[in-house]
């Protein structure tokens, strides 16, 4: 085994995994920041370094459109995306999950307007949350290229046979380069393995219907039927996770846990910021205070139990969601964290505080972790707790 560095941003990372999984057919939808992918992977296909069909669409939901048509047709399938034209895939997502087809779609995650903003937050993948696609978050090119090829496999398992949604923090990781460990594609191909078609459209020799009519008599059934692919990927994510940690040496689980292990204060977020957390993190720590970071990966399905394991016993915990769900109590990981967290006993439930942070790519820094971290200390001293969204780095009202 031949493991090759290479210096590369985010999008090169991810249209590498791509070229070396090779499917069958890429759609390529040209959004910032996510254009770099699609261009990427046009340049392989026309250098023969891809035996791919590219189809060029015209918007988001022509996109998923395809992709949808190319995957019940039997094809290993790949698309790219950001912001607006993810929410205009949202109708024929939930086509594509109940349809379970095991296809994979790279986002770079881009604020949603209005105002129109091409910089970086979670509202465009967060706002898919219900429409059944599995969720890996990622922090760096490195992270993108390992979980687009593990995104395949989990996919691709007759348990599963659920799309996923690979995303990074567009212009942060899908723009900025670094060394990354790229791997045989030989190797990424066994590891991957062959794609096996349950239902072709094409066979005409055995004719299925996709798509059909069900009222009330049946399509209650037919969701909760749904279920089982998500459900079933936990087990299978874990396993693919240390399948490929076994083989290349790179370890990755439903979430990363730093110095939590005798943490009373922590921080829980996912995306490029974590890479700030963990030097804040450190800097704490050399100060002798006693504080951690959950780095989530999977969002979808929640790793509710593993959540609870991890992080009751502690304090409090900061929970950072750089989305805004106006209306709610707090973030999407918000709810999920302190929902893991609500059965625990008395003495183990930590305390729970929502953050804001980083919409339409708004700077968050080290300082601003330290200040976090204060202020939930300061609360669980006095027992202060209240459900009051805290936004991160906001100009005073004027």
């Amino acid at each position: 085994m031949s493991t090759v560095m290479k210096v590369m941003d985010g999008n090169s990372a991810v249209a590498e995994a791509v070229r070396q999984v090779n499917p069958e057919v890429v759609v390529a939808h040209s959004i910032t920041p996510a254009v770099g992918i699609v261009e990427k992977i046009a340049s392989f296909a026309a250098n023969g370094q891809m035996d791919t069909e590219l189809v060029n669409v015209e918007s988001g939901q022509s996109a998923i459109s395809s992709c949808i048509g190319a995957s019940a047709a039997g094809g290993r399938v790949f698309s790219a995306t950001a912001s607006q034209g993810l929410a205009q895939m949202h109708e024929l997502l939930f086509i594509a999950a109940s349809l379970r087809l095991p296809l994979v779609v790279g986002v770079a995650n881009r604020a949603l307007s209005a105002p129109q903003n091409t910089l970086a937050d979670h509202s465009d993948t967060m706002a898919q949350q219900h429409c059944g696609w599995i969720q890996f978050y990622c922090d760096n090119p490195q992270e993108a290229y390992d979980n687009v090829i593990q995104a395949y496999k989990v996919a691709e398992h007759m348990d599963v046979r659920t799309p996923i949604m690979v995303t990074m923090d567009g212009w942060i990781t899908s723009h900025s380069m670094e060394n990354i460990r790229i791997e045989e594609p030989d190797e990424i191909a066994e590891f991957v393995g062959k794609f096996t078609t349950l239902y072709s459209l094409l066979d005409s020799e055995h004719p299925v219907t996709i798509g059909s009519l069900a009222m009330s008599d049946y399509y209650f059934e037919h969701k909760v039927n749904q279920l089982q692919g998500i459900e079933r990927s936990r087990k299978i994510i874990k396993e693919v996770g240390k399948e490929f940690g076994d083989r290349f040496g790179r370890y990755h689980g439903y979430f990363e846990s730093y110095k939590l292990e005798d943490a009373e204060f922590a921080v829980a977020l996912m995306g490029s910021a974590t890479g700030t957390a963990k030097e804040a993190v450190d800097q704490l720590r050399d100060q002798g205070e006693k504080v951690g970071l959950l780095k989530l990966r999977v969002f979808r399905p929640c790793p509710t139990q593993e959540l609870k394991e991890t992080l009751s016993g502690l304090k409090a915990i900061a929970v950072l969601d750089r989305t805004f769900t106006p209306g709610a109590s707090g973030g999407p990981l918000f709810k999920e964290i302190r929902t893991a967290l609500y059965n625990c006993e008395v003495e183990e439930k930590p305390l729970v505080f929502p953050y804001i942070y980083g919409l339409g790519g708004r700077e968050i820094g080290i300082t601003h972790f330290g200040e976090i971290f204060q202020e939930i200390k300061e609360k669980s001293e006095t027992n202060e707790y209240s459900i009051e969204i805290k936004f991160v780095n906001l100009r005073e009202s004027r």
